[in-house]
């Protein structure tokens, strides 16, 4: 993959930037591991607008990702690797030894006919699960499991890696993205390797119809807003708007929102850098 840079043909392509599609291998998805998607606009079942800025957007079919990994000792073969309207990275298509198909996430680095395996025994090698207890030190990880099982809950978004760092007891020691460090139960599965399209940050969509083919609606600044509608609107003119703050009052930029007794905060060894 590599960043293309638009001809300014028209006003719209004059700054775009895009990431090629060269390691799309296929436009058509496995039938039998899609559903149609259905939009809400942000309304909720009684047709009431929940969440702002959201609405139309092209049609889009949804891909069933396995997260989960479970099939043990069963070698697969990537068969394709494809675009997914759902999510940053690229997704596999991954046909296992005893026929079955499934999508997973594609890491950077991998190839149509390579051949993936997860479970106990597996090698460290680029897409394969394990565990966290059989996984070296220092390797890059990520679509990591929070619990046993429950299926992968972080590091999945494009070009997102963590690391493993070192174990304690019955629990891993990781370095997530943010630079937090936390305690992981061993028992629980990643992935080998760095999530694809890393360079999907890099991407300028070039005009605002852009977003709208994404479902996404213009969003206003509070500071244009009246007094009634938002903390950080109303003045004579053009004003700063004061301390910045959602549209609710809660203040941004700063203020610490996690809960102070959070269950989970015990995992924590290390909070993320400021």
């Amino acid at each position: 993959m590599a960043l293309k840079r638009i001809k300014p043909t028209t006003p719209g392509q004059r700054r775009k930037i895009v990431v090629t599609n060269d390691d799309i291998t296929t436009n058509v998805p496995e039938k039998r591991l899609v559903y149609g998607h259905h939009k809400t606009g942000g309304r909720n079942n009684t047709g009431k607008m929940t969440m702002r800025y959201i609405g139309g957007g092209h049609k889009k079919l949804y891909r069933f990702v396995d997260f989960k990994r479970e099939k043990d000792g069963i070698p697969a073969v990537v068969k394709t690797i494809e675009y997914d309207p759902n999510r940053t990275p690229r997704i596999a298509l991954v046909a296992y030894a005893d026929g079955e198909k499934r999508y997973i996430l594609a890491p950077q680095g991998l190839k149509v006919g390579q051949t993936i395996m997860s479970g106990k025994g597996a090698a460290p090698e680029v897409g394969n699960a394990l565990l966290l207890a059989e996984i070296p030190f220092g390797t890059l990880i990520h679509n990591i499991e929070l619990r046993p099982g429950q299926g992968a809950k972080m590091v999945r978004s494009a070009g997102a890696y963590a690391q493993l760092m070192s174990r304690d007891d019955k629990y891993a020691i990781i370095k997530m993205p943010s630079g937090e460090m936390r305690m992981i139960l061993q028992a629980c599965r990643a992935t080998i390797g760095i999530v694809s399209n890393p360079e999907h940050n890099l991407e300028v969509g070039g005009k605002a119809g852009r977003n709208r083919w994404l479902g996404r609606r213009p969003r206003n600044r509070g500071v244009v807003m009246n007094p009634v509608d938002h903390p950080m609107g109303g003045g004579e003119g053009r004003q700063t708007g004061g301390h910045p703050r959602s549209r609710k009052g809660i203040p941004a930029k700063g203020y610490k929102t996690r809960a102070p007794k959070k269950q989970s905060s015990k995992y924590i060894v290390e909070r993320r850098k400021k």
